[in-house]
């Protein structure tokens, strides 16, 4: 008897509840928790201003529609738009050099009227795509000439925001290119030498390519009592909030550094602090699990991904979101250096939430569409 009598190769078909909407329902759930619990602690971070809380909202919406719209999309469309994304990431930033909205020091934003948007934020998406479609396109693991045409498609982006300047986003971007050089299967020869390298060109990176507010931030970093009602100021405050959260907290919306007005930032990038005060060590560590089980839900679908394409973006999608966490958390809590990088699904802003959304809808998508088996017909 043939093979193929033997044999057929069946697509599994994704069970659960919301299945018929392409979502994951464990990973739908704990993102929906996320979302409405961040409308409660923004509500509170903001001095009770629904006018945040509803914009907020509204983006939240906006970003479940999104990821049900990609959730969708037939996988071979993804891969085939990949370089397509990646270049209008590419013409983005380089317009953000010639039509870039200044804000504090910084181009990173084209205003488009209705709202400022960050081209940087599509970046963080765009790399890991491309890179994956580069390598499930060649040899995996990838060879030398792999490895360098690679970290040109990383390095490109990575110097249009490093100039803006952006030092965070520039790191996530070069965090999500080695994340998928790594899951590829990069040789550990190739891993030593990267850094060997890194280590040598870190005073020369001091010296000539930090801006002096960088620099700053990481001397702040080391020792934030050197000007504690200056640069000090913030990450001061912020261990203060924390600290004086305990065990339990002080309670929602009892915040003293919110309404004292004590801590910048509160409803951005140190919105952390707000929950540590207001749901003390407990609420931070639930937060903190919540987040685990999403970077865990996350490598386990992109493990049953249709090709490696898939495998290699679902997994950087998901360790990407782990590296969100824990520079945030760590820059709020005072053992990193502030980057300025929000508190995924949680903190205020536009872009990134959105970003994310996006992000996600790919990882529903291979949820929706995971690999194929061979079963013996009985």
């Amino acid at each position: 008897m043939r093979y193929e009598e033997l044999y057929h190769t069946e697509e599994v078909k994704p069970k659960g509840l919301l299945a018929f909407f392409h979502l994951d329902t464990v990973l739908t759930f704990l993102i929906f928790m996320l979302t409405l619990f961040s409308l409660l602690v923004l509500y509170s971070a903001s001095n009770h201003n629904m006018d945040y809380v509803m914009s907020q909202a509204m983006k939240i919406i906006g970003g479940f529609v999104m990821m049900i719209v990609i959730a969708f999309i037939p996988p071979e469309r993804i891969k085939q738009l990949t370089p397509i994304f990646y270049l209008i990431a590419l013409l983005l930033l380089l317009a953000v050099i010639f039509i870039g909205v200044e804000a504090n020091g910084a181009h990173r934003w084209i205003d488009l009227k209705v709202m400022r948007f960050q081209p940087s934020e599509l970046a963080k998406l765009a790399v890991p795509m491309m890179l994956a479609y580069y390598l499930h396109k060649t040899n995996i693991p990838p060879t030398f000439t792999n490895i360098v045409l690679s970290l040109m498609i990383i390095g490109i982006p990575f110097a249009l925001i490093f100039m803006q300047p952006d030092l965070g986003t520039a790191i996530i971007i070069l965090f999500s290119g080695v994340v998928v050089l790594f899951l590829g299967g990069i040789q550990w020869r190739y891993i030593f030498i990267a850094i060997m390298t890194v280590a040598v060109a870190i005073p020369s990176m001091w010296f000539f390519g930090l801006k002096n507010y960088q620099k700053d931030r990481i001397i702040t970093f080391l020792n934030p009592e050197l000007d504690p009602l200056g640069k000090g100021y913030q990450i001061i405050q912020s261990k203060i909030a924390i600290g004086s959260g305990g065990i339990y907290g002080k309670g929602w919306q009892n915040s003293t550094q919110v309404s004292l007005q004590f801590l910048p930032e509160a409803t951005t990038d140190f919105i952390y602090a707000i929950i540590g005060e207001e749901f003390g060590l407990i609420g931070t560590s639930l937060l903190i699990i919540c987040y685990l089980l999403i970077i865990w839900r996350g490598l386990y679908i992109s493990l049953n991904a249709r090709d490696s394409y898939f495998q290699l973006v679902g997994g950087a999608i998901s360790l990407v979101f782990f590296f969100y966490v824990f520079v945030n958390t760590g820059m709020v809590s005072g053992i990193l250096p502030v980057v300025g990088v929000p508190l995924p699904f949680v903190s205020y802003g536009g872009t990134a939430i959105v970003t994310l959304f996006i992000s996600f809808g790919i990882l529903m998508n291979i949820y929706s569409h995971p690999a194929s088996i061979t079963k013996r017909i009985q």
